[in-house]
């Protein structure tokens, strides 16, 4: 996603027209983008450029998150950029349509030449003191970070390794995004596949790798434990769960 979109974070927007009081915090805490452009990569993903002034003159860092608004309201979903042109006020995102709810509305819906209203960047993963070798884990909401992960300096050589619902789908996202090498394991509902990720990454991390693991909660709780009981110490390991299920505002 992508978080990419990090789709089932946040509660529903409000329908209600915007309040004065709204009006006052949006202007004060959000940026305005124009859509410049959408390429649709599959059912579910697409990938978006913004741009705008708001855009230019930003400090940004892979793994550093916006938030988007949701129509009328507050209510925002959070995305991890791929890239940022701060010199052009140009953005790229990947949006992943998880479910019905409004972030996928919005991604879905999108069309260039729209408007949005944005907050960020703001820290969401620290991933400046890492140096190559990195492997990262991660889910469908991951990409976009695997992307950005990919074409920082500090960072080169990265492995990827994700667990996605679809694979067949998955696969041809992730060569669009220049990410062809990254291995999936097929979700089980069931959870079983961790056991195939958890050997993978101990395989992948045998050279004395940092760990980056995003993506859902219970799954980053399951192979983090591993890592640490196969002697990984907690230095090489970043994590940051995108969502959960039933859960909001994780990010």
């Amino acid at each position: 996603m992508n978080e990419p979109a990090h789709e089932p974070q946040t509660s529903e927007p409000s329908r209600a027209p915007q309040g004065r009081l709204t009006r006052m915090l949006l202007r004060w805490l959000m940026r305005p983008a124009r859509v410049a452009g959408i390429e649709t990569l599959s059912s579910r993903f697409r990938l978006v450029e913004l741009e705008g002034e708001a855009l230019g003159n930003v400090a940004w860092t892979a793994g550093e998150k916006i938030q988007v608004a949701m129509g009328s309201g507050l209510s925002a979903r959070t995305y991890t950029p791929m890239s940022w042109d701060a010199g052009n006020g140009r953005m790229r995102l990947l949006a992943f349509a998880h479910g019905d709810g409004p972030g996928s509305r919005w991604a879905s819906g999108l069309r260039e030449g729209d408007t949005c209203q944005f907050f960020g960047p703001r820290r969401s993963l620290d991933l400046t003191d890492l140096g190559a070798p990195i492997v990262l884990f991660g889910d469908e909401t991951s990409f976009g970070l695997a992307a950005a992960l990919r074409d920082s300096l500090r960072a080169g050589g990265a492995l990827h390794l994700f667990e996605a619902t679809d694979i067949a789908e998955s696969r041809p996202v992730l060569d669009s995004i220049g990410l062809g090498e990254a291995r999936l394991i097929a979700r089980s509902a069931d959870g079983t596949h961790l056991a195939s990720a958890e050997s993978e990454l101990l395989r992948l991390g045998a050279n004395g790798a940092q760990f980056v693991l995003t993506g859902k909660a219970s799954s980053i709780q399951r192979v983090g434990r591993a890592l640490k009981a196969a002697g990984v110490a907690s230095s090489r390991i970043r994590a940051k769960a995108y969502w959960a299920p039933g859960k909001s505002g994780l990010d």
